[in-house]
């Protein structure tokens, strides 16, 4: 799940709704509870509120999170109620709905559109300056353990309580309050995954289901093949479009060989399936490298580190390694498993990988990816993963992917197609990862108006 999704121009909005933060009270609530508040005023015609929900939606720990509100539309749309999620895990949402309603345009007319910062995020972000500063909005990067471990012990025992099974807590709570039966959500990136899941759960109260850059909602294979797999596809489809005259895979596979950068090359080559899946430069860069001038590659690789920089109100880094860590198996199980264990299990499971396996890259790059090494570090808790069905409920279902995404790549979208018995999907040529937001083809938003409003 790639951290960044919806990550847009909207500095002037920070100071967002007045004075509401999530914080831990004294006592949990016994009911979910949402209060009208004010908003800044450049969010015109938008409504600000705060949901408080408890910490422990099980009632065995006392205290209670206030999460941020905002709402586009009249209380009682036509269309009824849809929800925006946005990516990471950890990213914020409700200072967003300006420009994702400027984006969608004709897509949510007759809808009242209603996004959040979920739990950790925003105002109220989990912060691990130190951590935040090394590794940013990057999934791939590797962390460094000793900012990990301090992370972990800052957010302290409290981390059981930001899985995504919490979230879907809050999100049937906000529709609880809002007074609706049944929604329509549209997720980005780690947001699928949120919306899949809240429709596994809750299947009778979710009316359609937008999927756009799909996370499969049972699993993400821990050593990044799929997007491993993707890279000669992509990288070749931009060469050819470029008529760049070169061979870009056999030069990343003699580049990875030669200076040994495979874990640092595919984090910026998935950074650039998010911001520039044009790739410019790219090929040319590895031709270059490959004849040994490896500067370019180096500027475009440091380029890629520096755009992945956000501050935590941005996109959590805490919170996005609280989530995923608990929230997936992994090569040594659950989140339950000692550290000691982990690197067992994974060199296991990594004697299995061949050179075939990880081409046009290297095992290293497989087994050293930052999201793995983080969840081998982070530390244990009493928490097992829940188990999913493996097919989607039957609601109508769009999903949309880019065909040079590697942030959340092709086969993923193709997959979880299959497991929708209501689905349609929709690849849109030549864009990267969030399709209805940044792809330049306006096929993704002719088949969103068309779907949402049908």
């Amino acid at each position: 799940m790639r951290r960044v999704a919806v990550t847009l121009a909207l500095t002037a909005l920070l100071a967002g709704c007045s004075g509401h933060h999530h914080k831990q009270q004294a006592a949990a609530p016994a009911v979910a509870r949402l209060s009208a508040t004010s908003c800044h005023p450049k969010l015109k015609g938008i409504d600000c509120a705060i949901l408080t929900v408890p910490l422990d939606h099980k009632g065995r720990v006392r205290g209670s999170l206030k999460l941020r509100v905002a709402l586009a539309g009249p209380a009682h749309a036509p269309r009824g109620v849809a929800l925006f999620l946005t990516g990471g895990p950890g990213e914020s949402g409700a200072l967003f709905i300006p420009a994702i309603l400027g984006k969608l345009g004709n897509a949510v007319k007759g809808y009242r559109v209603v996004m959040l910062d979920q739990r950790g995020t925003g105002d109220g972000a989990l912060s691990c300056p130190a951590l935040q500063r090394a590794v940013g909005a990057s999934d791939l990067a590797v962390p460094p353990l000793g900012a990990l471990r301090s992370c972990a012990a800052s957010i302290g025992p409290r981390r059981r309580f930001y899985t995504t099974a919490d979230t879907l807590a809050d999100l049937d709570s906000l529709r609880g309050a809002l007074g609706v039966r049944r929604w329509t959500l549209d997720g980005v990136s780690y947001g699928t995954f949120v919306a899949e899941r809240y429709a596994l759960r809750y299947p009778d109260r979710v009316g359609r289901l937008v999927l756009d850059s799909v996370v499969p909602h049972d699993r993400i294979e821990p050593f990044q093949l799929e997007t491993i797999h993707a890279v000669p596809r992509v990288l070749r489809a931009a060469c050819r479009a470029t008529h760049c005259g070169t061979d870009p895979v056999s030069d990343l596979a003699a580049v990875v060989r030669r200076y040994h950068n495979g874990p640092a090359l595919l984090d910026s080559l998935v950074t650039l399936s998010i911001g520039d899946p044009d790739y410019q430069g790219v090929p040319g860069a590895l031709a270059a490298a490959r004849a040994g001038d490896p500067a370019r590659l180096e500027r475009l690789m440091a380029g890629t580190r520096r755009g992945d920089r956000l501050p935590a109100a941005f996109l959590s880094v805490g919170l996005h390694d609280s989530t995923l860590c608990a929230d997936y198996p992994q090569p040594w199980g659950g989140p339950s498993v000692p550290i000691a264990a982990r690197r067992a299990a994974i060199a296991r499971a990594a004697a299995r990988l061949t050179p075939a396996t990880v081409a046009p890259f290297d095992k290293a790059t497989a087994t050293s990816n930052g999201e793995l090494i983080t969840c081998e570090n982070w530390p244990p808790l009493p928490l097992r993963p829940p188990a999913v069905p493996r097919e989607l409920p039957d609601v109508p279902v769009l999903l949309l992917a880019g065909d040079r995404d590697l942030s959340t790549p092709l086969a993923w979208a193709r997959e979880e197609a299959r497991r929708a018995p209501d689905g349609r999907l929709v690849v849109v040529p030549g864009a990267g990862h969030s399709v209805q937001l940044r792809a330049k083809d306006p096929i993704a938003r002719r088949s969103l108006v068309r779907f949402l409003q049908r």
